[in-house]
């Protein structure tokens, strides 16, 4: 293909190649576009245009200038290049339900070409809104038929949509998982299905409000938080589901941690109970770091050690069924990260800092917000050693990296650490980091 030669997307043949499959996964457009231009021939003008970007953007983030974080643009992109949802942790988009015959050739070659009868402003518009899980279920009386392997179809989907949490922050993520759960509240409410299914489908609600729960608190929303927490318990206990159950509880937990730390250890320590024989493997190494990360903001540094090596433990055991997608994320660098998080709060610095450096040193910067807070936590245990210089440095690592990502917690945790070093400004790396703050 030439540049700048009608297009009907990305070539199968260049999505099935391992550096755009990775370049996708990380959300790395700029990646992305270089190698489209490279492997299809489409030309950075056609791309910006098909997409909606400047042309000279388009080459920038080609060059390592910039990022794509928001949910929109993103959607955005699948679109224009007609990406499959599932490369990019989307939804299935609309355009993926056209047969692969003329309707949907004759959409993609107008788009290309700039036919002006194609309105590409509204079609993105409304495959941004996804297709709606309920397509291709059966009516019966005007009610959906949901039968035996349509949960499982929904859990999938479900899981696609929470790799989006790597990449954005809750104020991009919050309204789709929201979303998605007031559909599957609905779809139980109205449709037809047995007992056996009814149950697994209040699990997958369970796990959606949790989701949602999450891109909530992320955004800052507490009170929308505590509530869909409390609807996911619900729902979980519903369905004779314990560990999700248990996780509900350590949402909660982490919710209260900084109000009520004393509350915190009560939720926490339920969150294990309730989960009981089935808290091992990833879900249960989740849990009991939960319950180490309240016992460490409480003080209690004896049952903070004690919660961590039961995360340890119950990770090296594991259980007979397959790790749940919503605790696959809980390895060995996590659990890792979590002691170093706790020994910083405990004010153990040396126990701290040689922990997060060394699992830092290879953390993605893709996943920002992530990186963002676990350095902040590194620069506190920095400034507890009288390392005021590589505080700041850290601090101003974590802050670049924060930019465009739409969650409030990175700040917040930077503002504890800034409020700190502040009385160090005639220092001049901290002088320097408060004039790039104050910028």
């Amino acid at each position: 293909m030439t540049a700048d030669s009608s297009a009907t997307g990305i070539p199968a043949h260049v999505l099935d190649r391992a550096d755009v499959r990775e370049a996708l996964a990380r959300h790395d457009f700029g990646q992305l576009f270089a190698l489209v231009r490279k492997w299809a021939g489409i030309s950075y003008s056609k791309i910006g245009e098909a997409c909606g970007i400047k042309p000279e953007r388009v080459g920038a983030l080609a060059r390592g200038v910039g990022s794509i974080t928001s949910y929109e643009k993103i959607a955005q992109i699948s679109d224009a290049l007609l990406i499959p949802g599932w490369m990019m942790g989307l939804a299935p988009r609309v355009w993926e339900c056209f047969p692969r015959g003329e309707s949907l050739q004759s959409l993609a070659d107008d788009r290309w070409n700039g036919d002006s009868s194609v309105h590409r402003r509204d079609f993105l518009k409304a495959a941004t809104v996804g297709t709606g899980f309920a397509v291709g279920l059966r009516l019966e009386n005007g009610r959906h038929r949901v039968g035996p392997h349509f949960p499982a179809v929904l859990r999938k989907r479900t899981a696609r949509l929470r790799r989006l949490d790597n990449v954005l922050g809750g104020g991009d993520t919050f309204r789709i998982y929201a979303g998605e759960y007031e559909a599957t509240k609905a779809l139980i409410k109205d449709g037809v299905y047995s007992n056996v299914t009814g149950r697994e489908l209040l699990s997958v609600l369970a796990e959606q409000a949790q989701q949602a729960g999450w891109a909530a608190f992320d955004a800052g929303d507490h009170a929308e938080a505590a509530r869909l927490y409390a609807a996911s318990r619900t729902a979980a206990e519903q369905a004779s589901e314990p560990l999700l159950a248990g996780n509900a509880f350590a949402f909660l937990a982490y919710q209260r941690i900084q109000a009520d730390p004393a509350v915190a250890v009560q939720l926490a320590t339920a969150s294990c109970e309730v989960a009981g024989i089935a808290a091992v493997g990833s879900a249960g190494a989740l849990l009991h770091e939960r319950r180490a990360w309240a016992h460490a903001v409480a003080g209690n540094a004896n049952e903070t050690a004690r919660a961590l090596d039961d995360a340890q433990q119950a990770l090296m055991v594991g259980g007979q069924e397959p790790d749940p997608d919503w605790s696959a994320w809980v390895d060995e660098s996590e659990l890792q990260i979590m002691a170093g998080r706790c020994w910083t709060e405990l004010r153990r610095p040396l126990r701290a800092v040689p922990i997060l450096k060394t699992v830092l040193a290879d953390f993605d910067d893709a996943y920002a917000r992530d990186k963002a807070l676990y350095l902040s936590w590194l620069a506190d245990s920095y400034l507890n050693a009288g390392e005021v210089e590589e505080s700041a440095a850290t601090v101003s690592r974590a802050l670049d990296l924060t930019a465009g990502v739409a969650s409030v917690r990175p700040r917040q945790q930077l503002s504890r650490v800034l409020g700190g070093l502040g009385e160090y400004r005639t220092v001049p790396e901290v002088a320097e980091l408060f004039e790039k703050v104050n910028a």
